[in-house]
């Protein structure tokens, strides 16, 4: 398995997908179920570039803290910067396995599409319930890749883009077994809620078309798709847009739940 490797290149291309229009909602969303309150210390384990741990300050307030771990050198650079001037944020390189962090230092914590490339899912989950304090609240966000039905005008080259894509992550369908998962390691008050993120146009601010240079860069001379493939496949998308005749979905899940008291 080749999983995506978060580099500097990778780093550029989370940024620019971290701003688009169905990004800005999943941050609302994963805000929201998450309900950080003024004075509250946060953990954001897999912080990439910091927009998380940047805007959770809106909600913790100057008593309040946030704590974001990678083990990405790269990205934790993005989100220093991201970050600068705010004395109430601190970052961290770490794994999801293994948090730089002390037992019941938290209030909340959030995951968001991070356990995907976790091959020890449960280690990764008792560090999240470790890391909180009884009471605790956690959100973890994750794709089912299978849910996703994009139209071609090649099915056959569509199933070779999608399954070589499924090999940058561990687990392409992880909220299938995240609900038990967590309750394993020692979780309550498990809930789901499914998002799907949909559209009928060609359009940079959609999860889907904003992911098109991505894969293509990821699955390009991979597998059973050669770089001409990867770049037909690409730019078919682009012209089924163009004729009106685009169309993505997919489902990610929102998953919430609480260390007991």
């Amino acid at each position: 398995m080749g999983q995506l490797v978060f580099d500097e290149e990778a780093g550029k291309q989370l940024e620019s997908l971290y701003r688009i229009g169905d990004a800005l909602r999943r941050r609302r969303l994963v805000r929201e179920a998450l309900a950080a309150a003024p004075g509250e210390r946060v953990i954001d384990v897999g912080c990439g570039p910091g927009f998380y741990s940047v805007e959770l300050i809106e909600e913790v307030g100057s008593e309040g803290f946030v704590v974001g771990v990678d083990p990405s050198p790269q990205m934790l650079a993005l989100a220093a910067r991201r970050c600068e001037g705010h004395a109430n944020i601190s970052l961290h390189d770490g794994d999801a396995t293994s948090l730089p962090v002390e037992d019941s230092s938290f209030d909340a914590a959030l995951c968001v599409q991070v356990l995907e490339y976790v091959a020890d899912v449960g280690a990764g989950l008792s560090e999240l319930h470790r890391a909180l304090r009884p009471g605790g609240r956690l959100v973890v966000w994750d794709v089912d890749w299978a849910t996703v039905s994009w139209h071609s005008l090649d099915p056959a080259r569509m199933k070779s883009v999608l399954s070589t894509w499924d090999e940058h992550l561990a687990h392409s369908s992880l909220p299938r077994t995240l609900a038990p998962a967590l309750r394993a390691a020692g979780f309550e008050q498990v809930e789901m809620q499914a998002h799907s993120f949909a559209s009928t146009e060609f359009d940079a601010e959609t999860y889907g078309a904003a992911l098109v240079p991505v894969l293509r860069g990821f699955v390009a001379g991979r597998g059973s798709v050669s770089e001409a493939e990867a770049s037909a496949w690409a730019h078919e998308q682009q012209e089924l847009g163009g004729r009106g005749e685009y169309f993505f979905v997919c489902t990610q899940f929102c998953f919430t739940a609480t260390r007991p008291s």
